[in-house]
């Protein structure tokens, strides 16, 4: 039975593979495409160009693990099917459902080694081509990521025009509140920096409010200099020019933490949170149903016809995973039941069906 197992992996594995490459390769064609307006600017070449991309692989694989698993599974036990391996397992002692749990067991070993290369290499990988790019494109890293911000934070509002790198700001706005909510402060500077639990003020301009009598008397002062200690840290204001689907998932979670803490809307990161814990469901399902196709008609069903549907397959895993998480956000449903209800759902019926094919 190890012979067995080993030789269904080691099919699995070559077929996963393939799909793999092919799925960075055509990533890869069309990203060097989009490069090559980028070509001929300072020191950026061909060879930057295909440096930059190389480096972007691991972070593309990790992104598409879940519909390159299934297709490349789907594929090598389409070609098994084909050749009449799988009659002759059945034969052998092996049913259907053990076939398809062997199948789902395999694929789950593939993504938490992808899983493993997105969160700990991808991340590095990534950083690496920003930089090299942004070097030989001759730009400073901070012209990459000039996108602002605001943080709300211990009953204070922080307002960044352009985030630089991570650490200088310009165009900095401080709102200071007190318990009612009311405004007793703007602090404005042209620029600041970040030193990991406060902000560091240029030439600052602060606006003092007092609302104790009828009237608001506005105060005004300017300093040289002004610091704000602040609860917030690096791995925050990194995240806050990324894209959820960009961050590591620990970063997604201390924003979903974050956010929280100060009663602010973390949906869009607790929907891609929810996907990310929830992707190895979401792919069992898939192949359970994707082998109810399979099993059916293990003779008669072309290699073709089993290739389209693992594609068919491939995109709607896609497909599904991103409509649900529009759904979910804008209409305000759980997080956490859109991201596990469906595939929940999709694995019960195959699983029904699939004991009652193999119990036929």
């Amino acid at each position: 039975m190890k012979i067995l197992n080993r030789y269904i992996t080691k099919t699995l594995l070559i077929y996963t593979l393939v799909v793999l490459v092919i799925w960075l390769g055509i990533y890869s064609f069309f990203n060097f495409l989009a490069e090559l307006s980028s070509i001929g600017q300072a020191n950026y070449t061909s060879l930057s160009a295909i440096k930059y991309i190389a480096l972007q692989m691991p972070e593309i694989a990790y992104k598409h693990a879940s519909p390159v698993i299934l297709l490349g599974c789907v594929l090598g036990m389409g070609y098994l099917a084909t050749t009449s391996q799988l009659l002759i397992l059945r034969v052998s002692g092996l049913s259907i459902f053990r076939l398809t749990l062997l199948t789902a067991k395999i694929a789950l070993m593939f993504v938490f080694v992808l899983i493993v290369i997105g969160e700990v290499f991808a991340p590095m990988a990534s950083e690496m081509s920003e930089k090299s790019r942004a070097k030989d494109l001759g730009y400073s890293i901070a012209s990459q990521t000039q996108q602002g911000f605001w943080i709300k934070e211990s009953g204070n509002y922080i307002n960044v025009k352009k985030n630089f790198d991570g650490n200088s700001f310009a165009g900095v706005t401080l709102i200071q509140t007190n318990a009612n909510n009311e405004v007793e402060a703007v602090i404005t500077s042209d620029i600041a920096s970040f030193n990991g639990d406060s902000l560091a003020f240029g030439n600052t301009d602060i606006f003092l409010i007092d609302g104790s009598s009828d009237f608001d008397i506005i105060s005004y002062k300017k300093r040289n200099s002004y610091n704000q200690s602040v609860s917030f840290d690096q791995d925050l204001i990194d995240s806050l020019y990324k894209e959820p689907e960009d961050l590591t998932t620990w970063s997604i979670f201390k924003q979903i933490q974050f956010l929280s803490e100060n009663k602010l809307d973390a949906d869009i990161y607790k929907v891609e949170f929810y996907k990310r814990l929830f992707k190895p469901l979401t792919l069992v399902a898939m192949i359970l149903l994707a082998m109810l196709f399979i099993f059916g008609s293990s003779r008669s069903t072309s290699l073709g016809k089993k290739i389209f549907l693992g594609i068919a397959l491939s995109l709607s895993f896609e497909l599904t995973s991103r409509v649900g998480a529009a759904i979910s956000i804008g209409f305000s449903i759980s997080p956490l039941l859109s991201a596990i209800l469906p595939s929940l759902g999709v694995m019960i019926l195959a699983f029904v069906l699939l004991r009652k094919h193999s119990a036929s």
